[in-house]
C-alpha cells in the first residue's frame, strides 16, 4: 500500500468522527439535574428547587435503575440513555479533555450568552468558597454569608448556568 493509499484513507475516516461526534451532541439531551434545596422557615421545613436565605442543599442522585429491596437492576430508558451519553464523553475523554459532568455542563452552557456563560464561570469559582463560608463563619457573621450565598445561588439559577 502506498503513502497516497494510505493518507486518503486516513483522510476519508475523518468524516465518519464528525458524524459521531455530532451524533453523540445531538443525542445528548439537555436534562439537568437540577438542586433540591431544604429551607426552615419558621420551624416549617420546606424542598424547592429554588434557594432560600440558609438553604442546604440535598442529594438527590439517583439509585440509576437498582431495585434496593431484591439488588436487582432495572433500568428505564432514561438511564439507559444516561448510561450510553456518560461511556461516549468517557470515550471521547482523550480527545476533549472533559469529564462527563464537564461535559454535561458545557452543552448546557454553549446555547448561553458569552456573558452569561462568563459569570457562570466566576460563580464557579465563588459558589464552594461562598459554602465554605458558611459551614466556618462565626454566628454573627453567619447570617450575612448566607444571604451572599443565596444571591449567588439566585443567580446562578437564572442564568440558566
Amino acid at each position: 500500500m502506498d503513502i497516497r493509499s494510505r493518507a486518503n484513507r486516513h483522510a476519508a475516516a475523518w468524516p465518519r468522527w464528525g458524524t459521531v461526534l455530532t451524533a453523540a451532541c445531538l443525542a445528548s439531551t439537555i436534562a439537568q439535574a437540577q438542586s433540591v434545596y431544604r429551607c426552615e422557615t419558621n420551624g416549617q421545613v420546606a424542598y424547592s428547587h429554588e434557594p432560600c436565605v440558609g438553604a442546604k442543599v440535598v442529594d438527590t442522585t439517583p439509585t440509576q435503575g437498582l431495585d434496593k429491596s431484591t439488588g436487582v437492576s432495572r433500568k428505564g430508558r432514561d438511564v439507559q440513555r444516561e448510561e450510553f451519553k456518560r461511556s461516549i464523553n468517557e470515550a471521547m475523554r482523550p480527545l476533549t479533555g472533559m469529564s462527563h459532568e464537564q461535559t454535561k455542563t458545557f452543552e448546557r452552557r454553549i446555547k448561553l450568552p458569552a456573558s452569561a456563560q462568563s459569570e457562570c464561570k466566576v460563580l464557579d469559582m465563588r459558589l464552594p468558597d461562598q459554602e465554605q463560608a458558611v459551614r466556618t463563619s462565626t454566628p454573627a457573621a453567619k447570617a450575612e454569608a448566607e444571604v451572599q450565598l443565596f444571591l449567588s445561588r439566585r443567580r446562578f439559577r437564572e442564568l440558566g448556568c
